[in-house]
Protein backbone atom coordinates (compact mmCIF):
# COMPACT_ATOMS: atom_id res chain seq x y z
CA UNK A 1 0.00 0.00 0.00
CA UNK A 2 1.24 3.40 -0.46
CA UNK A 3 1.83 5.70 2.13
CA UNK A 4 -0.30 8.61 1.44
CA UNK A 5 -3.78 8.26 2.73
CA UNK A 6 -5.76 8.97 -0.80
CA UNK A 7 -3.61 6.78 -2.46
CA UNK A 8 -4.64 3.81 0.28
CA UNK A 9 -7.82 4.84 -0.19
CA UNK A 10 -7.69 4.41 -4.33
CA UNK A 11 -6.32 0.98 -3.78
CA UNK A 12 -8.50 -0.07 -1.25
CA UNK A 13 -12.05 1.18 -3.86
CA UNK A 14 -10.60 -0.39 -7.11
CA UNK A 15 -11.74 -3.81 -6.66
CA UNK A 16 -15.03 -2.26 -5.12
CA UNK A 17 -16.14 -1.04 -8.96
CA UNK A 18 -20.03 -0.74 -9.06
CA UNK A 19 -20.58 -1.22 -5.61
CA UNK A 20 -21.11 0.34 -2.48
CA UNK A 21 -18.85 1.49 0.62
CA UNK A 22 -19.26 2.34 3.67
CA UNK A 23 -16.81 4.63 6.43
CA UNK A 24 -17.15 2.36 9.00
CA UNK A 25 -15.46 -0.85 7.10
CA UNK A 26 -13.15 1.68 4.89
CA UNK A 27 -11.85 2.34 9.06
CA UNK A 28 -11.51 -1.28 9.82
CA UNK A 29 -9.47 -2.26 6.79
CA UNK A 30 -7.29 0.73 7.14
CA UNK A 31 -7.13 0.79 10.61
CA UNK A 32 -8.28 4.23 11.32
CA UNK A 33 -8.80 5.27 14.87
CA UNK A 34 -12.54 7.65 14.90
CA UNK A 35 -11.46 11.05 15.84
CA UNK A 36 -8.17 10.52 14.60
CA UNK A 37 -6.19 13.14 12.34
CA UNK A 38 -6.41 10.56 9.85
CA UNK A 39 -10.28 9.47 10.03
CA UNK A 40 -10.23 14.01 9.21
CA UNK A 41 -8.74 13.34 6.03
CA UNK A 42 -10.76 10.27 5.54
CA UNK A 43 -13.56 12.01 5.52
CA UNK A 44 -12.55 14.93 3.89
CA UNK A 45 -11.44 12.59 0.69
CA UNK A 46 -14.41 10.91 0.73
CA UNK A 47 -16.75 13.62 0.75
CA UNK A 48 -14.23 16.00 -1.54
CA UNK A 49 -11.86 15.18 -3.19
CA UNK A 50 -12.67 11.21 -4.19
CA UNK A 51 -16.25 12.23 -5.46
CA UNK A 52 -14.92 15.47 -7.38
CA UNK A 53 -13.21 12.99 -9.35
CA UNK A 54 -15.91 11.11 -9.77
CA UNK A 55 -14.28 8.01 -8.01
CA UNK A 56 -17.37 7.36 -5.69
CA UNK A 57 -21.02 9.06 -5.64
CA UNK A 58 -22.35 10.15 -2.66
CA UNK A 59 -25.92 8.17 -1.49
CA UNK A 60 -27.47 11.55 -0.95
CA UNK A 61 -28.22 10.16 3.03
CA UNK A 62 -25.39 12.03 4.57
CA UNK A 63 -25.39 8.18 6.15
CA UNK A 64 -21.53 7.93 4.95
CA UNK A 65 -22.28 5.24 2.50
CA UNK A 66 -20.82 5.39 -0.99
CA UNK A 67 -21.65 4.38 -4.69
CA UNK A 68 -17.77 3.21 -6.46
CA UNK A 69 -18.12 4.28 -9.94
CA UNK A 70 -17.47 1.42 -12.55
CA UNK A 71 -15.13 2.85 -14.71
CA UNK A 72 -16.00 2.38 -18.36
CA UNK A 73 -13.63 2.72 -21.99
CA UNK A 74 -15.35 4.71 -24.97
CA UNK A 75 -16.26 2.09 -27.74
CA UNK A 76 -14.88 2.35 -31.14
CA UNK A 77 -18.09 2.56 -33.37
CA UNK A 78 -16.16 2.44 -36.84
CA UNK A 79 -12.68 3.13 -36.04
CA UNK A 80 -12.45 -0.70 -35.83
CA UNK A 81 -13.23 -3.33 -38.78
CA UNK A 82 -16.82 -3.77 -37.13
CA UNK A 83 -17.97 -6.89 -37.88
CA UNK A 84 -22.10 -7.05 -38.83
CA UNK A 85 -23.63 -9.76 -37.07
CA UNK A 86 -26.88 -11.77 -38.66
CA UNK A 87 -30.10 -11.66 -37.10
CA UNK A 88 -30.26 -14.45 -34.91
CA UNK A 89 -31.83 -17.91 -35.54
CA UNK A 90 -34.39 -18.44 -33.66
CA UNK A 91 -37.20 -20.96 -34.48
CA UNK A 92 -40.55 -20.02 -32.68
CA UNK A 93 -42.20 -23.12 -31.35
CA UNK A 94 -44.78 -24.61 -34.39
CA UNK A 95 -48.38 -25.09 -35.49
CA UNK A 96 -48.75 -28.83 -35.97
CA UNK A 97 -51.52 -28.32 -38.33
CA UNK A 98 -49.17 -27.12 -40.66
CA UNK A 99 -45.79 -27.53 -38.81
CA UNK A 100 -44.47 -24.07 -39.69
CA UNK A 101 -43.80 -21.38 -37.19
CA UNK A 102 -46.37 -19.86 -35.25
CA UNK A 103 -47.87 -17.45 -37.50
CA UNK A 104 -46.43 -13.78 -36.76
CA UNK A 105 -43.06 -15.56 -35.75
CA UNK A 106 -41.38 -15.21 -39.48
CA UNK A 107 -42.52 -11.32 -39.22
CA UNK A 108 -40.23 -11.15 -35.73
CA UNK A 109 -36.49 -9.91 -36.16
CA UNK A 110 -34.50 -11.31 -33.23
CA UNK A 111 -30.92 -9.88 -32.32
CA UNK A 112 -28.07 -10.98 -30.85
CA UNK A 113 -28.93 -10.13 -26.72
CA UNK A 114 -32.28 -9.99 -26.83
CA UNK A 115 -35.30 -10.89 -24.82
CA UNK A 116 -38.69 -12.15 -25.14
CA UNK A 117 -41.06 -12.18 -22.68
CA UNK A 118 -44.12 -14.19 -22.37
CA UNK A 119 -46.66 -13.38 -19.55
CA UNK A 120 -49.63 -15.95 -18.90
CA UNK A 121 -52.20 -16.66 -16.70
CA UNK A 122 -51.88 -20.24 -14.61
CA UNK A 123 -51.68 -23.11 -16.88
CA UNK A 124 -52.09 -21.09 -19.72
CA UNK A 125 -48.85 -23.13 -21.66
CA UNK A 126 -45.97 -20.98 -20.61
CA UNK A 127 -44.39 -24.51 -20.48
CA UNK A 128 -45.83 -25.79 -23.38
CA UNK A 129 -44.34 -22.66 -25.51
CA UNK A 130 -41.16 -23.17 -23.03
CA UNK A 131 -40.45 -26.31 -24.33
CA UNK A 132 -41.16 -26.05 -27.74
CA UNK A 133 -38.59 -23.10 -27.96
CA UNK A 134 -36.09 -25.80 -26.33
CA UNK A 135 -37.48 -28.43 -28.81
CA UNK A 136 -36.86 -26.37 -31.98
CA UNK A 137 -33.69 -24.81 -31.00
CA UNK A 138 -32.44 -27.93 -29.24
CA UNK A 139 -28.98 -28.38 -31.96
CA UNK A 140 -27.87 -25.04 -30.37
CA UNK A 141 -28.19 -26.57 -26.89
CA UNK A 142 -29.91 -24.68 -24.88
CA UNK A 143 -30.44 -23.46 -20.92
CA UNK A 144 -33.11 -24.52 -19.02
CA UNK A 145 -34.06 -23.18 -15.60
CA UNK A 146 -37.42 -24.11 -14.41
CA UNK A 147 -39.26 -23.46 -11.27
CA UNK A 148 -41.51 -26.76 -11.49
CA UNK A 149 -38.91 -28.96 -13.79
CA UNK A 150 -36.82 -29.95 -10.67
CA UNK A 151 -37.81 -31.27 -7.00
CA UNK A 152 -35.26 -32.14 -4.03
CA UNK A 153 -34.68 -35.54 -3.34
CA UNK A 154 -32.41 -37.85 -0.63
CA UNK A 155 -30.67 -39.67 -1.92
CA UNK A 156 -29.71 -43.47 0.02
CA UNK A 157 -26.55 -41.71 1.48
CA UNK A 158 -28.50 -39.15 2.76
CA UNK A 159 -27.32 -36.56 0.62
CA UNK A 160 -30.23 -33.97 -0.67
CA UNK A 161 -29.59 -33.26 -5.13
CA UNK A 162 -31.77 -32.39 -7.97
CA UNK A 163 -33.78 -34.69 -9.75
CA UNK A 164 -36.30 -34.03 -13.09
CA UNK A 165 -39.84 -33.67 -11.48
CA UNK A 166 -42.05 -36.43 -13.06
CA UNK A 167 -44.37 -34.04 -14.74
CA UNK A 168 -41.57 -32.66 -16.46
CA UNK A 169 -39.97 -35.80 -17.43
CA UNK A 170 -43.31 -36.83 -18.65
CA UNK A 171 -43.69 -33.87 -21.14
CA UNK A 172 -40.50 -34.67 -22.32
CA UNK A 173 -41.02 -38.38 -23.04
CA UNK A 174 -44.11 -37.46 -24.85
CA UNK A 175 -41.99 -35.12 -27.12
CA UNK A 176 -39.50 -37.72 -27.69
CA UNK A 177 -38.89 -39.36 -30.92
CA UNK A 178 -38.57 -42.44 -29.29
CA UNK A 179 -42.38 -42.54 -28.21
CA UNK A 180 -43.48 -41.29 -31.36
CA UNK A 181 -42.84 -37.56 -30.89
CA UNK A 182 -40.61 -35.00 -33.04
CA UNK A 183 -37.79 -33.85 -30.45
CA UNK A 184 -34.17 -36.26 -30.26
CA UNK A 185 -33.31 -35.04 -26.14
CA UNK A 186 -29.72 -36.47 -26.12
CA UNK A 187 -26.97 -36.98 -28.65
CA UNK A 188 -25.39 -40.26 -30.28
CA UNK A 189 -23.52 -40.62 -27.13
CA UNK A 190 -26.51 -40.55 -24.92
CA UNK A 191 -25.87 -37.41 -23.57
CA UNK A 192 -28.72 -34.46 -23.01
CA UNK A 193 -28.69 -31.93 -26.06
CA UNK A 194 -30.11 -29.06 -23.71
CA UNK A 195 -28.83 -28.43 -19.99
CA UNK A 196 -30.95 -28.26 -17.22
CA UNK A 197 -30.50 -25.79 -14.48
CA UNK A 198 -32.18 -26.22 -10.99
CA UNK A 199 -32.34 -22.15 -10.17
CA UNK A 200 -35.31 -20.73 -8.67
CA UNK A 201 -34.01 -17.34 -7.80
CA UNK A 202 -31.37 -15.26 -8.82
CA UNK A 203 -31.38 -16.03 -12.42
CA UNK A 204 -29.33 -13.75 -13.68
CA UNK A 205 -26.32 -14.80 -11.92
CA UNK A 206 -26.47 -18.34 -13.43
CA UNK A 207 -27.25 -17.11 -17.38
CA UNK A 208 -25.25 -19.00 -19.89
CA UNK A 209 -23.33 -16.40 -22.28
CA UNK A 210 -23.65 -16.54 -25.82
CA UNK A 211 -26.42 -19.49 -25.39
CA UNK A 212 -30.29 -19.31 -25.71
CA UNK A 213 -31.62 -19.87 -22.03
CA UNK A 214 -34.87 -20.40 -21.13
CA UNK A 215 -36.64 -19.06 -17.92
CA UNK A 216 -39.94 -20.74 -16.59
CA UNK A 217 -40.65 -18.55 -14.51
CA UNK A 218 -39.78 -16.06 -12.26
CA UNK A 219 -41.37 -15.59 -9.14
CA UNK A 220 -41.13 -12.16 -7.10
CA UNK A 221 -42.91 -11.27 -4.09
CA UNK A 222 -46.01 -9.35 -4.20
CA UNK A 223 -44.20 -6.28 -3.03
CA UNK A 224 -40.97 -6.28 -4.90
CA UNK A 225 -42.65 -7.05 -8.04
CA UNK A 226 -40.98 -3.46 -9.50
CA UNK A 227 -37.81 -5.19 -9.20
CA UNK A 228 -38.80 -7.68 -12.21
CA UNK A 229 -36.80 -4.64 -14.51
CA UNK A 230 -33.60 -4.93 -12.40
CA UNK A 231 -33.92 -8.47 -13.11
CA UNK A 232 -34.76 -8.79 -16.78
CA UNK A 233 -31.93 -5.78 -17.29
CA UNK A 234 -29.16 -8.20 -15.45
CA UNK A 235 -30.51 -11.14 -17.33
CA UNK A 236 -29.41 -9.33 -20.66
CA UNK A 237 -26.49 -7.60 -19.97
CA UNK A 238 -25.21 -11.55 -19.09
CA UNK A 239 -26.76 -12.72 -22.39
CA UNK A 240 -23.94 -11.97 -24.92
CA UNK A 241 -24.67 -12.70 -27.99
CA UNK A 242 -27.10 -15.50 -26.35
CA UNK A 243 -31.00 -14.78 -26.37
CA UNK A 244 -32.82 -15.23 -23.54
CA UNK A 245 -37.10 -16.53 -23.20
CA UNK A 246 -38.39 -15.50 -19.83
CA UNK A 247 -42.16 -16.52 -18.65
CA UNK A 248 -43.59 -14.48 -16.22
CA UNK A 249 -46.83 -14.98 -14.12
CA UNK A 250 -49.75 -12.97 -15.61
CA UNK A 251 -52.80 -12.03 -13.71
CA UNK A 252 -56.70 -13.15 -15.61
CA UNK A 253 -57.48 -10.10 -18.46
CA UNK A 254 -54.01 -7.95 -17.72
CA UNK A 255 -52.04 -5.87 -19.76
CA UNK A 256 -49.18 -7.15 -18.89
CA UNK A 257 -47.25 -9.58 -16.50
CA UNK A 258 -46.98 -8.89 -12.93
CA UNK A 259 -44.58 -6.31 -12.47
CA UNK A 260 -46.82 -4.44 -14.89
CA UNK A 261 -44.70 -1.50 -17.04
CA UNK A 262 -41.36 -2.20 -15.44
CA UNK A 263 -41.82 -5.75 -17.19
CA UNK A 264 -41.74 -3.61 -20.67
CA UNK A 265 -38.57 -1.97 -19.91
CA UNK A 266 -35.57 -4.33 -21.53
CA UNK A 267 -38.01 -6.75 -23.61
CA UNK A 268 -37.50 -6.68 -27.23
CA UNK A 269 -40.33 -8.97 -27.95
CA UNK A 270 -43.62 -9.59 -25.41
CA UNK A 271 -46.10 -12.21 -25.90
CA UNK A 272 -49.54 -12.50 -23.48
CA UNK A 273 -50.95 -16.04 -23.00
CA UNK A 274 -54.51 -15.96 -22.16
CA UNK A 275 -57.10 -18.51 -21.40
CA UNK A 276 -60.39 -18.65 -23.22
CA UNK A 277 -62.01 -21.74 -21.80
CA UNK A 278 -62.60 -25.11 -23.27
CA UNK A 279 -58.82 -25.83 -23.24
CA UNK A 280 -59.10 -22.68 -25.82
CA UNK A 281 -55.80 -19.98 -25.16
CA UNK A 282 -55.08 -16.76 -26.79
CA UNK A 283 -51.95 -15.34 -27.58
CA UNK A 284 -51.36 -11.49 -27.99
CA UNK A 285 -48.78 -9.96 -29.60
CA UNK A 286 -48.07 -7.41 -27.23
CA UNK A 287 -44.95 -5.32 -28.69
CA UNK A 288 -41.81 -5.99 -30.80
CA UNK A 289 -38.85 -3.65 -31.43
CA UNK A 290 -37.80 -4.60 -34.67
CA UNK A 291 -40.53 -6.55 -37.29
CA UNK A 292 -40.93 -6.87 -40.67
CA UNK A 293 -45.13 -6.32 -40.26
CA UNK A 294 -47.09 -4.48 -38.38
CA UNK A 295 -47.85 -7.35 -35.90
CA UNK A 296 -48.57 -5.62 -32.86
CA UNK A 297 -51.83 -5.89 -31.05
CA UNK A 298 -52.70 -9.10 -33.59
CA UNK A 299 -53.95 -12.25 -30.96
CA UNK A 300 -54.13 -15.61 -32.05
CA UNK A 301 -56.30 -18.31 -30.35
CA UNK A 302 -55.04 -21.96 -30.50
CA UNK A 303 -55.35 -25.32 -28.75
CA UNK A 304 -52.80 -27.93 -27.44
CA UNK A 305 -52.28 -31.80 -27.77
CA UNK A 306 -49.96 -34.76 -26.38
CA UNK A 307 -50.17 -34.12 -23.04
CA UNK A 308 -49.88 -30.12 -23.36
CA UNK A 309 -47.18 -30.21 -25.75
CA UNK A 310 -48.28 -29.87 -29.34
CA UNK A 311 -49.48 -26.11 -30.54
CA UNK A 312 -52.41 -26.85 -32.72
CA UNK A 313 -55.23 -25.13 -34.45
CA UNK A 314 -53.39 -21.74 -34.17
CA UNK A 315 -55.09 -18.93 -36.11
CA UNK A 316 -55.39 -15.48 -36.07
CA UNK A 317 -58.49 -14.05 -34.40
CA UNK A 318 -60.82 -10.78 -33.96
CA UNK A 319 -62.73 -10.01 -31.83
CA UNK A 320 -66.75 -10.60 -32.70
CA UNK A 321 -68.72 -7.69 -34.53
CA UNK A 322 -72.10 -8.80 -33.39
CA UNK A 323 -71.65 -8.81 -29.78
CA UNK A 324 -68.17 -6.88 -29.11
CA UNK A 325 -66.41 -9.23 -27.39
CA UNK A 326 -69.79 -9.67 -24.51
CA UNK A 327 -70.74 -13.51 -25.80
CA UNK A 328 -73.89 -12.28 -25.50
CA UNK A 329 -76.15 -10.63 -27.91
CA UNK A 330 -80.03 -9.13 -27.31
CA UNK A 331 -79.87 -11.35 -23.81
CA UNK A 332 -78.67 -14.50 -25.44
CA UNK A 333 -75.71 -15.99 -26.22
CA UNK A 334 -74.10 -14.28 -29.43
CA UNK A 335 -74.81 -16.32 -32.31
CA UNK A 336 -72.04 -15.37 -34.73
CA UNK A 337 -69.34 -16.05 -32.32
CA UNK A 338 -71.45 -19.23 -30.35
CA UNK A 339 -70.35 -17.08 -27.24
CA UNK A 340 -66.59 -16.70 -27.35
CA UNK A 341 -66.51 -13.40 -28.22
CA UNK A 342 -64.10 -13.70 -30.83
CA UNK A 343 -64.33 -14.99 -34.56
CA UNK A 344 -61.71 -16.33 -36.50
CA UNK A 345 -59.74 -13.61 -38.90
Amino acid sequence: MADRLIDKLKEYLEPAQGRTVNLRDIRTALRIEPGSEDDVGLRKHMSKTLVAQRIISPSGKGDGVYKVVKRVKPVSVFGVGRERRPVYDLMFPRNYDTMMELDFAPFITVREGDLIVMGGVKSATKTTMCLNFCAENIDTHPILMGNEYTVMVSGHDGIENYEPSPRFLNRLDAMDVKNGGWVEWINDGGQDKFTLLPVHEDHAEHIVRDRLNIIDWISLDGDRLYDIATTLKNIKNNLGRGVAIVALQKGEGAANPRGGQFVRDYADAELLLDDLGNQNYMLTVKGVKESTAPIVGNRYAYTVGSMGTKIIAFREIKTCPSCNGKKWYNGKECDTCVGRGYIDA
